[in-house]
């Protein structure tokens, strides 16, 4: 099993910064994945940005330039560095952390915080 919690978010103002931080503890798997989703009602939850630990980044068109995924593997934790906020990026944010083992893929979800951008 895998714990993530999450912190970071809040209210901000349109033009502004939040910082997301999430943090995995349990079992840790050496092929992994830590993905960013976020969701607003009514809609399905969408990927935000992506940092696996043997790859590169990905992120969606729509914050591209904006926000920056980064890890730091020491403390099993990922964070996601929101700029330039606009209202649209309104949301509850969730950390997801994905492992795999064996052909087996686990996946984990943090408790969503929520981001709300005001105009």
């Amino acid at each position: 099993q895998v714990q993530l919690v999450e912190s970071g978010g809040g209210l901000v103002q349109a033009g502004g910064s939040v910082r997301r931080s999430c943090v995995a503890s349990g079992r840790i798997y050496s092929l992994n994945v830590f993905l960013w989703y976020r969701q607003t009602p009514g809609k399905l939850r969408e990927l935000v940005a992506l940092i696996p630990s043997f790859g590169s980044t990905n992120y969606t068109d729509y914050v591209k330039g904006r926000f920056t995924i980064s890890r730091d593997d020491a403390k099993n934790a990922v964070y996601l560095q929101m700029d330039s906020l606009k209202p649209e990026d309104t949301a509850v944010y969730y950390c997801q952390y994905t492992g795999y083992s064996e052909g087996i893929t686990y996946q984990y979800w943090g408790q969503g915080t929520q981001v709300t951008v005001s105009s």
